[in-house]
């Protein structure tokens, strides 16, 4: 028997008001439930220090929200817990970031209380480990890199379906993924799996949990009752689901149906050849700061110009209505203005952020929770050079980090909108002090 106990719980977190979805320029007011959001918390206990893995059906779990949760925490003698907070990134969920449009302080309100209410849950149902197992699938069918090099030199992102002036794509996918399933002597049954795509694939203004809902609900259907399967999103910063090769619309619930349908097969297959182990379990966090991004003169000049051109243009509903990541390709008016107004606000008013990475060490598995969105060649070196030998697993957008992306410093200067300012506030330098910082945490 192994010398660990978890224990799982999870709670519905369906927004009780009308409020915005996530995920874009535009305010999208939700009009209906395609199918319901949850936070799964899992507890695990070892030589009486407790551990807490929290996954929200988000698109992050903001610094408020997670503020809040540490206190409940508090509040009920589990301050000293290490915690592992992460989110799907799903982009039809309510809007939890404080300045978006759409937002709605009582809804972080009702989340923490519902986080609580799972902890509490998961606490209770602490059982003893009989059963490890791991190994890892393959999945390339659902994901590509998203930023393109072109034939005039430049890189974009999401350049359009078809397009004939691509050349290639800039980077990598991760198409592996990497899982575990544990049981324990109660007879619950918990399945983790890792993988690497951006959960934007609904659309709409329908409340859903896109592909990863999918994937899971598929998963538990053919589990026992009462067992959990928590799918988490690996270094997805630079790929998406679109195949800019075939023609179609891409965007819509059956294609979130699609793409969750597809990795729950591929998991089902992996899961016919997961190997026994001997599992332990072990959590530690460190944290460390990061700057404000970088402006450099080129930039500076450019957002002027952008500004003095587009001195007439406002930001209303009617002028973001329907705007998306792609219209950025194309220089939108509006998109360039949006974006020169945020870097001139980072050039203004210089932050340093604050972050956690977490470890949690099962011996032949882990499971590592990182800030942000870190690009997909930065997962792979966590996960193929840094926990080497183990089936390792990422989880972004770690305990309160917030959107923004982690570029690799070679991304910088050739283009594409999760390079600027507006979409990364941090500096150029994040994805190289991630991994300095990871190797530091990994070594303790």
């Amino acid at each position: 028997m192994n010398g660990f106990e978890f224990g799982f719980d999870r709670k519905g977190i369906n927004p009780p008001m009308l409020m915005g979805l996530a995920g874009y320029f535009n305010t999208r007011i939700w009009t209906g439930v395609l199918d319901d959001l949850e936070v799964r918390v899992v507890a695990f206990r070892e030589h009486e220090k407790i551990s807490f893995l929290i996954q929200y059906d988000l698109i992050v779990c903001p610094p408020e929200l997670f503020r809040m949760v540490k206190e409940q925490l508090k509040s009920a003698g589990l301050g000293e817990s290490t915690l592992l907070v992460t989110a799907t990134h799903c982009h039809t969920a309510p809007e939890v970031r404080r300045g978006r449009g759409g937002f709605c302080e009582d809804y972080l309100n009702f989340t923490a209380a519902k986080t609580l209410e799972a902890v509490q849950g998961a606490v209770k149902e602490l059982s003893s480990c009989s059963i490890s197992e791991n190994g890892s699938v393959s999945n390339a069918k659902c994901c590509f890199n998203r930023r393109f090099w072109m034939k005039d030199g430049t890189v974009q992102t999401n350049p359009g379906k078809l397009n004939p002036d691509i050349v290639r794509p800039e980077g990598e996918i991760d198409p592996e993924i990497p899982m575990m399933r544990l049981k324990n002597t109660a007879g619950k049954t918990l399945l983790i799996a890792s993988i690497c795509n951006h959960a934007d694939t609904t659309g709409g203004c329908l409340i859903s949990g896109d592909w990863p809902g999918w994937t899971r609900h598929l998963l538990e259907a053919e589990m026992n009752p009462g067992d959990m399967m928590i799918p988490l999103i690996g270094c997805s910063g630079d790929i998406n689901h679109f195949d800019v090769t075939i023609h179609g619309d891409q965007t819509a619930p059956e294609e979130a149906e699609r793409i969750g349908r597809s990795y729950a097969d591929s998991i089902k297959l992996g899961m016919s050849v997961l190997q026994t182990c001997k599992a332990s379990f072990s959590g530690k966090n460190l944290s460390f700061q990061i700057p404000s991004r970088e402006i450099f003169p080129e930039e500076l000049a450019e957002a002027q110009a952008v500004l003095d051109k587009y001195r007439e243009i406002e930001f209303t509903p009617d002028t973001v209505k329907s705007l998306t990541a792609e219209d950025f390709a194309k220089k939108s008016p509006v998109v360039l203005k949006y974006f020169a107004e945020a870097l001139m606000d980072r050039y203004h008013n210089p932050k340093q952020y604050t972050f956690e990475i977490t470890l949690f060490d099962f011996g032949p598995c882990a499971i590592l929770g990182v800030p942000c969105e870190p690009f997909t060649a930065t997962g792979l070196v966590l996960r193929k050079q840094f926990l080497f030998g183990k089936t390792a697993m990422i989880a972004i957008l770690n305990n309160g980090s917030g959107t923004g992306y982690f570029p690799n410093l070679w991304n910088y200067g050739r283009g594409g909108y999760e390079t600027t300012p507006r979409s990364n506030q941090f500096s150029v330098h994040a994805a190289e002090k991630l991994l300095e910082k990871a190797a530091e945490l990994i070594k303790q």
